[in-house]
């Protein structure tokens, strides 16, 4: 049944990622994704705070080693994204991406091969590390589990919706570049399913995974998405993005709340 569940989990991620670039095929406004992206912030910063750190807590390790890991991922996660391998793309208002600046372009002014093979690499690196931390919440509990899984799609949508914009921007087709974002997405099942494998039988490693889980979400909310909501320039814009990310804390503590008690 729990190997199930992450199957679930994971493939729901895969398949609303790539409703959300057929939104934008079909004209989803865009002015919604800062609002998604200002959601995602309060997701992940409240799974990581109110539900996935408690909970490797709880489970008698040292605190002191938890604290020591939780700084190791952090670190861990700067270095993956300064080698390109961890990647974040989020598209703005205007339709700008926000990606890490290691980008190669053409001549022309369009983007390069190299660019297109880092996102298509990073993703589908970066799903299969979430389908591992996915994969270890779940074996914890399934409400762990499945508050892991919302907080990881709840980020995953704008990303790949970012991810698809610059595929199609490199001169891929629509069909092309659906069909690269859905086998990235399917890196996350195999995360899943082999993380599944590997930590039922490593069950006092699961603190450990969990707290890496914590700053795997801290790290994409405070490095990468927070500064983009410090800077939108649009007041309007900027006030949607806070009301989405109280919003997305709210959600997320209430369920906290009802989990504890």
């Amino acid at each position: 049944m729990t190997l199930m569940f992450i199957v679930l989990a994971t493939l729901c991620g895969g398949v609303l990622s790539l409703l959300a670039a057929l939104l934008l095929i079909a004209g989803f406004p865009q002015r919604w994704l800062p609002r998604l992206v200002g959601f995602a912030t309060g997701v992940l910063l409240a799974v990581a705070l109110l539900d996935v750190l408690p909970e490797a807590f709880e489970s008698g390790v040292e605190p002191h080693a938890l604290f020591m890991t939780l700084l190791i991922g952090l670190l861990a996660f700067y270095g993956l994204e300064r080698v390109a391998l961890w990647r974040h793309a989020h598209v703005d208002e205007q339709g700008h991406d926000h990606h890490c600046p290691t980008h190669s372009h053409g001549h022309s002014g369009t983007i390069g091969s190299q660019t297109v093979m880092s996102v298509l690499v990073g993703d589908g690196f970066h799903n299969f590390v979430d389908g591992v931390l996915i994969a270890a919440a779940f074996l914890v509990s399934p409400t762990l589990g499945w508050s892991t899984a919302f907080a990881v799609v709840a980020h995953e949508i704008p990303q790949e919706a970012g991810d698809f914009a610059i595929l199609r921007a490199a001169g891929m087709s629509n069909a092309r570049a659906l069909g690269f974002n859905a086998l990235s997405s399917l890196t996350a099942i195999l995360g899943g399913v082999l993380g599944y494998l590997a930590l039922t039988e490593m069950q006092g490693v699961l603190p450990y995974i969990l707290t890496i889980s914590a700053a795997s979400f801290l790290y994409i909310a405070i490095s990468d998405l927070l500064p983009m909501l410090r800077h939108e320039p649009h007041r309007h814009t900027s006030v949607w993005q806070t009301v989405a990310m109280l919003v997305g804390v709210g959600v997320i503590a209430v369920g906290a709340l009802g989990h504890a008690h």
